[in-house]
């Protein structure tokens, strides 16, 4: 008997594929207005997958109060990373300028999606990336769109060298000293009193490594919270703004892609307004303290001297404060102390200072040799990380590393008798000169403005 067979065709249709399709909005400013426009794209976003059957809904990635021209929005990158992990096939967005307006980084980006099979689909213009002559027509709409921001951002700047012109503060947000709304600008009395003692102090012969210790040992922290330094002391002495003017058009934004701010040396004209807000400092004071700061520049290019280079310059790296370490004598010993400690002190940086014979030792110990070659050193050690007091790690340029400990002795083991006397006798003769007040303390300011 002959088989018969018979061919059964499939009664149920495959269903298409359903494409993971994301959403992604952003705003440019965190204004309210515009901050409601970022929930209205959320919504359409959402609303838009998940009544599309061909579509499954991933989520919408939106960024809130970030420019087109820089590459940080988090929720873009986020956004990015999962397509790159296959977890989205579509991204959905507005338009060309809400996913950037920078045509270079633009096409980049689309044509490694694009290398990846994940289409980008822009509304107002109603382009798909993944199309034949997507890229053709985005990358002429995306040279519109810089251009658009291009002329935005001049316009910006047309306005605010008006306003300077004018001799108005603009862009004026923060400032020691004061506090700084969106239509004035008044005194904080209590950072003021901080003020006044830094002129006082620096017009009276303390420097600003002092002047910024004294502040860190009265716990007074810096308009951010940080802690005071010589420079942030400096900064002071030389704002124009304590004395109730204003240089204008001191820093200026060169390029609108990636918004960098530079300092202006002679680039764009500045303009120097004077009474724009309250004083705290009066004039011949401020006058006085950046006379005395010039001086002491002056003094300091003349004396200064090419520094010198030793075996450990360079080579020593502070993981508390990520500072390197510098070389000190005291008491014709040579000891290497992190560079933030030596110019700061401890309350910067706790930590201490390694004696060089120490270093020397360990580092020949690492190295497996009886004594110390400067030549073995520079050919084999690349760095020498401080961890922590009492350990070293030495980094080998082929990327090995060995880590050792070391003890010196503190001066309760290494002081006679004769040696306690002397620091005594010392400190009676340092506090002595403070009762004559032949030396500022931090008790000057303290009593005196706080």
């Amino acid at each position: 008997m002959q088989r018969e067979v018979i061919k059964l065709t499939p009664c149920v249709k495959e269903l298409p594929k359903r494409l993971r399709t994301a959403g992604y909005g952003r705003v440019s400013s965190g204004k309210d207005a515009m901050l409601n426009s970022l929930s209205s794209q959320v919504s359409h976003y959402s609303e838009l997958i998940q009544s599309n059957p061909l579509w499954e809904y991933v989520g919408v990635y939106a960024d809130e109060a970030k420019t087109g021209t820089k590459d940080s929005r988090a929720q873009f990158q986020r956004m990015l990373n999962d397509c790159r992990t296959g977890k989205i096939d579509m991204i959905i967005t507005k338009s060309i300028s809400r996913f950037a307006r920078n045509t270079l980084d633009l096409l980049n980006i689309v044509r490694e999606l694009k290398s990846m099979n994940i289409d980008v689909y822009f509304e107002r213009e109603d382009i798909h990336t993944i199309s034949p002559d997507g890229e053709l027509m985005l990358s002429i709409l995306a040279s519109v769109a810089q251009e658009e921001s291009l002329s935005v951002s001049e316009n910006c700047k047309w306005r605010i060298r008006k306003r300077f012109e004018n001799g108005e503060l603009v862009n004026l947000r923060f400032l020691f000293g004061y506090k700084i709304s969106k239509n004035s600008i008044q005194i904080d009395e209590k950072n003021a009193a901080v003020v006044r003692c830094i002129f006082e102090q620096y017009t009276s012969g303390v420097g600003c490594t002092k002047i910024a210790g004294m502040l860190r040992q009265l716990g007074i922290p810096t308009l951010r919270g940080g802690m005071w330094t010589a420079n942030s002391v400096r900064n002071v002495i030389l704002n124009e703004k304590y004395a109730g003017n204003a240089l204008l058009q001191k820093k200026f934004i060169s390029n609108h892609l990636t918004k960098t701010t530079r300092k202006n040396r002679g680039e764009l004209p500045m303009y120097y307004a004077e009474g724009t807000h309250e004083p705290i400092i009066e004039k011949e004071v401020f006058d006085r303290a950046a006379r005395i700061l010039e001086e002491n520049r002056k003094k300091a290019k003349t004396n200064k001297k090419p520094p010198k280079r030793y075996i450990f310059t360079g080579k020593i790296k502070c993981l508390n404060c990520g500072k390197n370490y510098k070389r000190r004598i005291y008491r014709g010993a040579v000891y290497w102390g992190c560079a933030t400690y030596v110019s700061e002190g401890k309350d910067a940086c706790h930590s201490k200072q390694i004696p060089e014979y120490i270093l020397m030792s360990k580092a020949s110990e690492a190295l497996g040799i009886n004594y110390f070659s400067e030549d073995v050193f520079k050919e084999k050690i690349r760095q020498i990380v401080v961890p922590e007091h009492g350990k070293l790690i030495f980094v080998f340029h082929d990327g090995n590393k060995t880590a050792l400990k070391w003890h010196h002795k503190s001066r309760s083991e290494s002081w006679s008798e004769e040696k306690r006397q002397k620091a005594r006798n010392k400190a009676l003769e340092r506090m002595n000169k403070n009762a004559d007040g032949k030396i500022h303390n931090s008790d000057t300011c303290d009593q005196k403005y706080f």
